[in-house]
């Protein structure tokens, strides 16, 4: 079923599947609402546009690592169709509940929260009023247990910035999995909605058309990921952050806001010397952040005294707000990830955001003392803090700063695309704006795993970006997380496994090709919608500075013709 949230009239109803939305699931069926039922002109923030939850296909299953939740809307970052994804218990319970989608519409004048379990209502919520995520968290599990699962926004959201995210909680009940970017906390915020409540009390959960089948293609599926040395070694002892030796090394980390790739003091905030320190003060490494998650890349973080600070950082977060703004303090980045998690703002925007910053003089390169206090005028909403959290490129055009790394108002993530240009392609022609998964290149350009493509070179780079971001868009529609994609560059027979689990979950008999059709279906309906929009072919172009500012030490520029970058 679809629940239609109307904050409005303030009710929530039940639909039957439409016939057009069946077989598409998590961003497929978040974007092909999107695409159907939303204005393409309309305000982001207005009362047309709509927020779409849906879990994938396998969600609420016996797959490995399926139970992340796609969420979308038109983003007020980008003005164009957006998809982000989180982790955490909201998809799987979802799933297990029989709900396909929740679509969120209307515009209500008091702030509420959903309860969806056997009974389904909105809530007025003005003591949850100008809290953050934990606090609106551990509010809400006081009033319906643990055992619930909590998709909340803090006050970024509440204010509508446009970097603003939906936190998810985890397994261990806290709200440290977020859809962070495109500025969907901030739809949420213009809705008047502060959190939704999932109870999986009396969840019926999942029939299978032929559960022996699915259970052999999922352990088949399971054992691979197990088995390969990234998804099965490298990241549940390093995380994410195993990447960052290797990127610098690469030559391609984006080092004081895009000035060079390499930093002088990545040992300090590298992947292996996180893990050291989580070890020495009794923090955990490998630990999930959703049931039935076989990888296991995330990890908690405590200080000295061994209290918590946060999950991670990962790898995203701690480029973010470490090289990039000339830190190299972990302990910093840690309460800086927190910060973001608790007043619900993308790490990737907000580093960028400060890095912007920095280069207009407000407070200098490895000022960790500024950037905290920075943080502190987001959640207050001053007039700065309100800049900031609007993203990088409105604080560029407040400060008057043309050098800005931005993509259909998006910021870029952790890998410059003068040294990993497959990254470059991926950033100017996804129809989600700067966006490192929507076609994770540098998994061939840096890595070689499944194959290698020069990341330096001209050749290849259009063909590998779109190759990844078709079987990148039909995977979101699973629910299965992107790192399983690391494995299956070298098993291809695992698509097939993927496959049969869906085959299984609900009788058809899907050919691997078709399912990658999915995904090519999926594109074009989010370009589509672009196109609508107002959105052209020179939206999909890097800023200026990467074709003509040398980035050392490789002393690249990205140069990829426009007239290939039309060929996505």
């Amino acid at each position: 079923m679809i629940l239609h949230i109307d904050m409005s009239n303030l009710t929530i109803k039940s639909q039957d599947v439409p016939e057009e939305y069946k077989g598409f699931g998590g961003r497929g069926l978040t974007s092909l609402i999107i695409n159907r039922e939303v204005p393409p002109t309309c305000h982001p923030l207005g009362i047309k546009n709509k927020l779409i939850l849906a879990p994938g296909l396998l969600a609420g299953t016996m797959a490995p690592s399926s139970g992340r939740l796609s969420i979308g809307a038109k983003s007020p970052l980008t003005n164009g169709i957006k998809e982000s994804n989180a982790g955490g218990m909201a998809g799987q319970y979802l799933g297990k509940l029989g709900i396909r989608a929740i679509v969120i519409e209307g515009k209500a004048d008091r702030l509420y929260y959903a309860y969806l379990g056997e009974e389904k209502k909105l809530v007025e919520a003005s003591d949850l009023k100008g809290l953050g995520n934990y606090d609106t968290v551990g509010y809400l599990q006081k009033k319906y247990g643990k055992h619930v699962a909590i998709i909340s926004i803090g006050q970024v959201g509440e204010m509508c910035l446009c970097a603003a995210t939906v936190a998810v909680t985890d397994m261990d009940g806290r709200p440290t999995r977020h859809a962070g970017r495109g500025g969907l906390g901030a739809v949420m915020g213009s809705k008047g909605l502060k959190a939704i409540v999932i109870d999986p009390k009396g969840a019926k959960g999942v029939v299978y058309a032929d559960e022996k089948r699915f259970k052999e293609a999922a352990k088949r599926f399971s054992k691979a990921l197990r088995e390969h040395p990234g998804t099965g070694e490298l990241l549940p002892t390093l995380g994410s952050n195993s990447l960052m030796k290797v990127v610098n090394g690469a030559g391609a980390l984006p080092t004081r806001y895009f000035k060079t790739g390499q930093f002088e003091r990545v040992d300090d905030v590298s992947g292996e010397r996180q893990t050291e320190i989580i070890r020495e003060r009794g923090g955990k490494i490998g630990h999930p952040c959703q049931a039935g998650c076989v990888i296991r890349c995330s990890r908690i973080y405590v200080d000295k005294e061994g209290k918590y600070i946060t999950k991670g950082p990962e790898y995203e977060t701690i480029w973010a707000h470490g090289p990039n703004l000339g830190i190299s303090d972990l302990d910093a980045i840690a309460r800086m990830d927190y910060l973001a998690d608790d007043y619900g703002i993308d790490t990737i925007e907000m580093g960028n955001a400060i890095g912007v910053a920095m280069e207009a003089g407000i407070i200098s390169f490895g000022d960790i003392k500024g950037v905290m206090g920075l943080y502190e005028e987001v959640s207050r909403g001053t007039p700065l803090g309100r800049i900031l959290g609007s993203g990088a490129a409105t604080v560029a055009k407040v400060f008057g700063i043309s050098r800005v790394a931005v993509v259909k108002g998006q910021a870029l993530p952790a890998y410059d695309p003068r040294a990993v240009k497959g990254i470059g392609v991926t950033y100017a022609t996804s129809p989600m704006g700067a966006d490192h998964t929507s076609g994770y290149t540098v998994r061939a350009n840096i890595l070689g795993i499944g194959e290698k493509v020069d990341p330096l070179a001209i050749e290849g780079q259009v063909e590998l970006s779109k190759k990844m971001q078709v079987k990148t868009a039909a995977l979101d529609c699973t629910g299965l997380c992107l790192f399983c994609t690391l494995m299956m560059a070298e098993r291809p027979d695992t698509w097939d496994d993927l496959v049969e689990m869906i085959n299984a979950r609900y009788g058809l008999k899907l050919k691997t090709y078709e399912f990658f059709k999915l995904g090519e279906r999926v594109l074009e309906i989010e370009h589509d919608f672009n196109r609508r929009a107002g959105l052209t072919k020179a939206d999909d172009r890097l800023p200026e500075f990467f074709y003509n500012e040398p980035f050392p030490p490789h002393n690249t520029v990205f140069d990829i013709p426009d007239e290939e970058l039309d060929n996505i």
